[in-house]
């Protein structure tokens, strides 16, 4: 495979997750020695999330500086992520370069079976800038038959012989005796104090994440309202390799969006994913889809029992009602379920492979 030049567009709707999704696809490409440019409208994100030796790698551009600065590169890829539209000089000078650069929208990750038969799909640009173009769908997923998922050389390799406690202590948490660990990242959420009620029988550690899960968890213990057993520390922002160290140290994560979600199947614990709440509540479907690939192999209780917690955490369903408890399914139980479903994705070939394989069809 010769080494290409990628350009890589993102707007930042959720800093953190359009953000970290699009830093690990360019350090993953730069890495493998690609010559890799960010085109990014907030680029703050990455002054924490970045390792500081993939900034030496990753060149990041301002999004506001591509109509004057963007030059195509012949036989390069240009990667839409998540159908930011790419400004009109942008199209035009993709459009003029002989050969036109392959221009991929990278879509948003879904395990509804509508993936499997767009992913690949292209689309001919008839008018406009980039007339005589062409744009390709490229769609991750959890199957075969889509583009798989973010997964770096040496990751899973990575988390298994990492030393949780030296971790723990390099970051400053310190675990009671017989204390779970339990990582909190997700949207606003109403459901928090009944999640916290849920956490209570176990002595626990909840580890919170900067943003509203942070935020929701100070103003309860302003108010005295925590339950007793569970303690709280506030996390700073951390980078993405220890992100990903936090979720593989921690008893259960509770992740949000695409990006945590992900890194939390790759950690191997058990989890409950916050989703992106949408105003015509297609994220209910979308959340239902993935639980029906991924719970398929419990256990019929242990798995209604995760759809249950699943769906009250996003308010969907009877576990919507603030009057319903939320219950936790036994821990030491689900531990292999989620092992084995990681094993499961670990057949698959990882998505930026599948990129570089795309570009020689």
């Amino acid at each position: 495979m010769d080494l290409r030049d990628w350009d890589v567009f993102c707007r930042v709707i959720d800093n953190y997750g359009d953000a970290g999704v699009c830093w690990r696809l360019c350090r993953d490409l730069a890495r493998r020695g690609h010559r890799v440019r960010l085109w990014i409208d907030d680029a703050r994100p990455l002054h924490w999330m970045a390792e500081p030796d993939d900034l030496d790698i990753v060149r990041v551009m301002a999004w506001s500086d591509a109509p004057p600065r963007f030059e195509a590169h012949p036989s390069g890829i240009v990667i839409e992520a998540f159908g930011c539209e790419l400004p009109d000089a942008v199209k035009a000078r993709m459009a003029a370069a002989s050969p036109a650069p392959l221009w991929i929208n990278l879509e948003y990750l879904s395990a509804e079976s509508y993936v499997e038969r767009s992913h690949g799909l292209r689309s001919p640009q008839w008018q406009g800038p980039a007339a005589g173009l062409e744009k390709f769908f490229f769609y991750p997923g959890f199957t075969r038959r889509t583009g798989g998922l973010l997964r770096e050389r040496g990751l899973i390799e990575t988390l298994e012989a990492s030393d949780r406690d030296h971790w723990l202590g390099q970051q400053g948490i310190t675990r009671q005796a017989d204390e779970r660990l339990v990582s909190l990242f997700c949207y606003d959420n109403p459901a928090l104090p009944r999640l916290l009620q849920c956490l209570a029988g176990t002595p626990t550690l909840i580890l919170a994440c900067p943003g509203p899960a942070s935020r929701m968890l100070s103003a309860l213990q302003t108010a005295t309202a925590m339950p007793p057993g569970l303690r709280v520390q506030h996390l700073p922002f951390l980078t993405q390799d220890n992100f990903d160290q936090l979720l593989r140290a921690c008893d259960l994560n509770l992740v949000r969006g695409e990006d945590s979600f992900v890194r939390a199947q790759w950690a191997a614990r058990p989890f409950v994913w916050h989703i992106y709440p949408q105003e015509d509540g297609a994220h209910d479907a979308k959340l239902q889809a993935f639980m029906d690939k991924a719970f398929a192999g419990m256990e019929t209780r242990q798995s209604a029992g995760w759809q249950a917690l699943w769906r009250g955490w996003n308010g969907l369903g009877p576990g919507a009602d603030a009057s319903t408890p939320l219950l936790l399914p036994p821990l030491p139980a689900a531990e292999a379920a989620f092992r084995d479903w990681r094993s499961g994705l670990l057949t698959q070939v990882d998505l930026v492979t599948q990129l570089l394989g795309f570009l020689e069809r």
